[in-house]
This record gives structure tokens, sequence and C-alpha cells, in this order.
């Protein structure tokens, strides 16, 4: 009796030992406190990161900034962005580390949070740990717009995630300018299927230099927009500082293109970090 039971406390603990090693080596499960540089890009340095876990109940307003409003933000969108909270309704929470971007029913209207980095960059490698919402009308992203915007697409817009929930788990990269754009049929953009991009965390990032954008998922490279180095606006705009984004739409003209399931509400974008680096 012994014996079988010195068996089994070896064997659990050798189980313990080699699922901590999985772990440790599991690129999803983050150490959140190594804030280690991505191996795609180890001349890199880290200039910013957000790991939420202030000890305020909403995120940082030293680092970010909220637009508000239901003026269906050029998409023919459905919510009404609220800075952080409205009354009794919260849809930009901090707990556990994570921040947590709610889209809820409230009366006849949809509410929920679009937010931006105060701080801006020309260059570098941007990432975020995400977990997507589920649900038929939901459209989260992680983006970047230039910080002197005037115009749509001419200014650029950089998409490193995005997804709708009628096609859940697809999520995809792309670039928008005057040449290339999805209202003119020309946008440059890639789309990969990640089983569970709704149910786990999953890192989604983009590589943006003087010569390329680069989008990835879990470090794996899935999208290329080269710079054509003709020097021309149109195709290029990208050579100025941009700023990042995080918002969970609601319907749209993507978003909502199959209708809308409000009985899906409340909808949960749950982020994890935001970290940006940049060169040496």
């Amino acid at each position: 009796m012994k014996s079988l039971s010195l068996f089994l406390i070896g064997f659990f603990l050798n189980c313990f030992l080699v699922l901590s090693e999985n772990r440790k080596n599991d690129p999803l499960i983050l150490q959140k406190d190594t804030l280690a540089v991505p191996c795609i890009c180890k001349d890199y340095k880290l200039v910013w990161h957000d790991e939420f876990d202030n000890q305020s109940c909403l995120p940082d307003t030293a680092k970010w900034w909220y637009e508000s409003g239901a003026s269906g933000w050029g998409n023919n969108e459905v919510q009404n962005y609220i800075a952080g909270f409205s009354d009794a309704d919260t849809c930009a929470a901090v707990a556990n580390g994570m921040l947590k971007i709610i889209a809820k029913k409230r009366n006849s209207e949809v509410i929920s949070v679009r937010i931006n980095t105060s701080k801006s960059w020309k260059y570098g490698y941007f990432e975020a740990r995400l977990k997507l919402p589920r649900g038929r009308g939901t459209w989260p992203a992680f983006w970047m717009l230039p910080v002197n915007f005037a115009s749509w697409p001419d200014d650029g817009e950089i998409d490193i995630m995005e997804e709708v929930g009628y096609k859940p788990n697809y999520v995809s990269s792309s670039i928008h300018c005057k040449a290339y754009n999805h209202i003119i049929g020309t946008q440059k953009t890639a789309e990969r299927y990640i089983v569970t991009a709704e149910s786990d965390f999953h890192i989604y990032a983009v590589e943006w230099t003087e010569d390329f954008i680069k989008g990835y998922i879990d470090g794996r490279n899935y999208f290329t927009f080269q710079n054509d180095k003709t020097g021309n606006k149109d195709t290029w705009p990208f050579n100025v500082p941009f700023y990042l984004k995080l918002n969970l739409a609601w319907g749209g003209n993507w978003g909502g293109a199959q209708g809308v399931d409000e009985s899906r509400l409340p909808a949960i974008y749950v982020i994890d970090y935001v970290r940006v680096f940049q060169k040496n």
C-alpha cells in the first residue's frame, strides 16, 4: 500500500511538473511580469504598455481617451459610444489585470466604448492579447489612425484585428488608403480562421516600418503590404504618427450585414494587455 501511495504521489508530481513546463513554454500564456520582447522583433524595445493592473476600475485616462456619440461612425453602426460609464451602466471595466469593453442594451439603445491611446508613434511593433466577443452584430476592432486625421481613406488606416460576429473566429488585418480601400473594392487585407478566437486569448500584432506593414496572429505572419516607394500618399500615407484604437461596435455595414441578435447582449471584448515596441 505504501508503494502504491508513493507511486501515485510521484505520478501526480510528474504530471504537475510537465503541465507547468508546458504552460511556461506556451506562447498563449502570458508571463505578465516579464514584458518580453516578441521573438520576431528582438531589435525592438518596449516603449509603451498598459497591463490594465491599475487600481481604478476604469481605463487610465493618462493613457487613454474616449470617443462618444451615436453618429454611425461612417459605417451606419448602431451603438452609442459612452465615455466609460453612464449613470449605472459601465462599458469599460478594469479588473483582475484586464479591460472588458462591454456592449449592452440600455432602454432602446445599445451602448459601448471606443478608446484611443493618448500617445502616438511612427513605426513600431504593436500588439494586444485579446479574447473576442460572441454574437451576430458584434464588431470588435484593434486598429490605428493618424494623429492629424482629416479625411478617410486618404490619410490611411491600419487594422490590426477585426472580426464580425456573424462570421465567428475569422479575424482579419487590413490597410486602407486612397488607392486601396473597401469602398472601391481594392483594400489590401488577409483573413485567418482561429478556432478559439472567441473562447481563448490570442495575440494580434502589426509590425510597421518604412518598408512594409505586416500582420501577425500569435507570432505568425499572415498579412504583408509593401511600400511601393513612389512617394505617393495615395498608396502609402503611412509615414506619419498613428495612435491605437480599441472598440466594440454593434451592427453597421459590416457588423450588421446579416442582421443583429440582441439576445447575445451584453457582449464582452476582453483585452489582457496592449504593448508598443520600437527599434533601439
